[in-house]
Formats: C-alpha cells, sequence, structure tokens
C-alpha cells in the first residue's frame, strides 16, 4: 500500500437542504394562527409581499371527499426557486424521527375526546349546552399582587420584607412551598417572627392562603366559618382515613353519630382545597378550528379556515417600479432575493394547503364511519396508512397533524386524535380502536349503578360486546380516563351516601 499523497476524483449523491426548502418543511408543522404570525414577520421583512384578510367572496379550498377517491393532488412535487432550480420534495425524512402512531387518541379526554368549543362557526360540540369558556377567563389580577395590596395595610413595615418573601413563596393553588424554617435562616430572623407574619397572612383572602399542607389549608376556612370545633380538627387531622372512606373509625375517633359525621363532610366539600387558583395563570383561549368538515350532497366537504389565515400576494407593480430605477449591483441583487422569496412564500403556502387537505381527505375516508356514527365507530389507523394511501412519507403526515384542530358536527377534534391502536375483536372480526374500547368502558362505569363493576367484571362485559381485550388493558385505559377503580369508585359513593 503506497503511503505517498496522491490526488483521486470520486462521484458521490448527497441530499442538501436550502433554507428555502427546510422553512417549507417547517411550514406543514405550524397551525394556521402560528402562519399568520408567520406571514406577518415576512411582509414586514420583504416590501414586495402584502396581505390581506380573506374576503367573503372567495372560493375555499374545499375537495369533497366523493370527487378525490381517484385523483392524486401533486403535493409532493418539487419546490421551483426564482431562477427555475430544482429542489427536493418536501416529503422526505431527512432524519431519524420517532412517529407517535397512537397519539393523543390514548389519552383521557372528556366528550370521547372532542374538544367543546362555545360558538363554533361549524356545529361544535359546545353549542348553548356547552361550557362557557368565558366563565374561565383569568380575572388579570395575580395572586401575589392580591396579596400584596392586602398586606401592606396589615403588615408593619419592619416585617413587609418577611412579608413579600413568603408571598413569594406562595405557589398558584396558594400553599407556601418553602419550610418556615429556611425562610428564617435564609432572610436570618427568628423563626417566630416569620410564624407570626405567616399568621397574618392566613387572614388575607382568599381564606386559606399560605398554608403548609391541605390539612391547615381546610381548618382556616374552617375557622373563617366558625366551625372549628374539636371533633371538626380531629376530622381534618385524619384525612387520609376520609379519604378512604373508613366512616365507622372516623366516626370513633371524632365521637359523634352518623348525623353529625355526614354533616362534617358536607362542610369540607364546601371548602376550596386550592384557594390561589382563583387568581393569575395564563388566560383561557379557545381553540380555532384549522379544517371544517361537513356532510354534503357528493361526499364530503373538507375546507380551509380561511378566517385565520391571510391572503399573501406578490406586488409585482412595486417590483418593476423599483427595477426601473437606477440601482447599484448590491441592490439589484437584493431586489432579486424579495422577489425570490415572495414568490417562494406563495407557492408554499400554496403547497402546504393541498397537503394539508390530502391528508385531511384521507383521514375522512378512512374515518367516515365516525363523523357519520360517533366513537364507537372510530377505526384504528396509524399514521403510515395514510401515508401509504396518499404516497406520501409518514414524517410528512405527522408534521401535517401535528397543532391542526377539526371541526365537524361531532364536535372540535385534533387530527392526531383519529390515529388509535387497535383492539382485535373477540369474534375475529375486523379490529377495532382503543378509542371506541376507551368509550365502551367509560359507558359501562357511567351506568353500573349501585353495583359497581371491576376490573374482571368489565373485560367480560367487553368481550360480550366483541372487544378482545385483557385485564391490565382495561385498567390502563380506565386510568387514561380519569376513572377510579372499583374499590375507589365505591368509597366514593359511600361518602356520597354520608
Amino acid at each position: 500500500m503506497s503511503l505517498a499523497p496522491r490526488l483521486d476524483l470520486r462521484q458521490s449523491q448527497s441530499l442538501v437542504m436550502t433554507p428555502q426548502l427546510q422553512q417549507a418543511i417547517k411550514l406543514l408543522a405550524l397551525s394556521n394562527l402560528e402562519i399568520e404570525g408567520f406571514i406577518a414577520e415576512e411582509v414586514e421583512r420583504n416590501p414586495l409581499l402584502e396581505a390581506s384578510p380573506a374576503e367573503d367572496g372567495d372560493i375555499p379550498d374545499r375537495e369533497p371527499v366523493a370527487e378525490v377517491r381517484d385523483e392524486r393532488v401533486a403535493a409532493d412535487e418539487l419546490l421551483s426557486g426564482a431562477g427555475g432550480a430544482a429542489e427536493p420534495a418536501l416529503d422526505v425524512d431527512y432524519a431519524t424521527e420517532s412517529h407517535q402512531q397512537d397519539s393523543i387518541a390514548d389519552g383521557g379526554s372528556g366528550n370521547d375526546g372532542a374538544l367543546s368549543m362555545t360558538g363554533a362557526s361549524t356545529g361544535g360540540a359546545g353549542g348553548e349546552d356547552g361550557p362557557d369558556l368565558d366563565a374561565f377567563a383569568d380575572t388579570g389580577l395575580s395572586l401575589a399582587d392580591h396579596l400584596m395590596a392586602q398586606a401592606g395595610s396589615v403588615v408593619g413595615q419592619d416585617d413587609a420584607f418577611i412579608a413579600a418573601h413568603l408571598i413569594d413563596q406562595i405557589d398558584e393553588a396558594g400553599y407556601l412551598s418553602v419550610p418556615v424554617r429556611e425562610i428564617a435562616e435564609r432572610l436570618g430572623v427568628p423563626l417566630a417572627r416569620v410564624e407570626r407574619v405567616l399568621g397574618i397572612i392566613h387572614t388575607l383572602d382568599p381564606t386559606g392562603v399560605g398554608a403548609r399542607d391541605l390539612a391547615e389549608c381546610l381548618a382556616l376556612q374552617a375557622k373563617e366559618a366558625d366551625r372549628y370545633d374539636p371533633c371538626m380538627a380531629r376530622l381534618i387531622e385524619n384525612l387520609d382515613l376520609l379519604a378512604r372512606g373508613e366512616l365507622t373509625r372516623l366516626k370513633r375517633i371524632c365521637q359523634v353519630d352518623d348525623e353529625d359525621m355526614a354533616d362534617m363532610i358536607r362542610e369540607l366539600r364546601g371548602y376550596d382545597p386550592k384557594p390561589g387558583c382563583r387568581y393569575g395563570g395564563e388566560p383561557s383561549q379557545a381553540v380555532v378550528p384549522d379544517l371544517f368538515v361537513a356532510r354534503t350532497k357528493t361526499g364530503w366537504g373538507i375546507e380551509i379556515n380561511s378566517a385565520t389565515l391571510p391572503r399573501v400576494l406578490v406586488n409585482r407593480s412595486y417590483y418593476t417600479e423599483l427595477a426601473g430605477g437606477q440601482q447599484d449591483k448590491a441592490s439589484k441583487a437584493w431586489l432579486t432575493e424579495c422577489l425570490a422569496s415572495a414568490n417562494w412564500l406563495v407557492k408554499a403556502l400554496d403547497q402546504r394547503q393541498r397537503t394539508i387537505i390530502k391528508v385531511a381527505t384521507e383521514i375522512v375516508k378512512q374515518q367516515e364511519a365516525f363523523f357519520l356514527k360517533g366513537v364507537a365507530h372510530l377505526r384504528p389507523l396509524t399514521l403510515k396508512q395514510v401515508a401509504d394511501a396518499i404516497e406520501m412519507h409518514e414524517s410528512t403526515v405527522s408534521r401535517v397533524t401535528s397543532n391542526k384542530y377539526v371541526s365537524c358536527a361531532r364536535g372540535l377534534y385534533e387530527l392526531k386524535y383519529f390515529f388509535t391502536s387497535a383492539i382485535q375483536a373477540a369474534d375475529g372480526g375486523d379490529a377495532v380502536s382503543a378509542q371506541a374500547v376507551k368509550a365502551a368502558i367509560r359507558g359501562l362505569i357511567a351506568t353500573e349503578g349501585a353495583k359497581i363493576l371491576s376490573d374482571d367484571t368489565l373485560v367480560e362485559l367487553l368481550n360480550a360486546k366483541g372487544f378482545d381485550i385483557a385485564r391490565r388493558t382495561v385498567a390502563k385505559y380506565r386510568e387514561a380516563l380519569g376513572i377510579g377503580s372499583s374499590v375507589q369508585r365505591r368509597r366514593a359513593r359511600t361518602l356520597e351516601g354520608a
């Protein structure tokens, strides 16, 4: 083997991503509201771009499913730059990614996983009976500000810095998150002095704020209501027994009869275990759908929500005016770059909408039974199935379905909701989705009545319905739905009857 230096000529192929192509791929994962912010930044940076709200007369990007069953939308075509140079397709897995197959559909959520939206423009699950989102709006005043405003009039100037430090250590739920001794050592003041200031904070509104644990929080509220007698004190000291439903033992400890115990439990239920949650926090915001799905005479109509997408236009007359003037070489290059960037953005946004429509169309085809009959008819579906059907890569489908919501007659759903794992049928028939099994579990428990159903009983009932499912899977889905075990439900039923 020769060790002397030499020159070799080798030929190889490599995939190079241009900045424009990288940005086009990122656009797929953005929601309509995020796209709106991105467009605003581009319009501010590029003088040749103009953005205007969608007009009422604009024709939406609607594609009925019945008319596109054999039609291929050119969503994977190569992007062309201003100079006509071909670039790689968007549908390429540029890095090893982990694609979520089961998605959010396996998580617990109410209303069969739908997000209710009051006043949805297209058949949401909210309507008149839906929750009033405005009722959860933030008051605009944080808990710390609320407490500091009160402490200024009841805490002396010498102790103001202690009160400010204590209030700063109170979490969003209203509890003191740091031990009092640690605060005293940190501030270099006697422990008794910090305890005294904390006692003043305990008198502030909301009642129970500054408590170190749940028992102290409830005790403060009981004292405020003048119900903190020795019996109530012993009940609060034994909250663990109350949680386990050991009422007989509690009555013996508190030395009360059935009527008094029931009255004390009702009193505790009226207290707020998290008094600080009334203040602060981020304002609640309604989810805005990116897509609308509606039944039409010829099939299903799928429409991009143009209300959240401004129209982007290239001002070519302004470009002609600027290009016709006297320019140096740098100005001409800058103007050419602005035009190429503007043309690319318009093409990328158009391709993004076509890709979203194409993926949503296939999802509606696969899950048509859900849109017609409900969650019990939701089919098992993976990203790969949709990707193979529309001849795209899983990474493209994953990006398209991220942070996207669809509004239909059954409510508002995330696109990831329609991807769920499969549960084999007990009779050997077609597999069913995990979400359909969860709906069945929820329905059985909701109608269990006085006889609490154990997980083993649920397995038997589900097998009778045609679901071949193991006990551990039932327990997993029950916990994902936020439903307690049979023992916990029985204890809760006992406490309700107390």
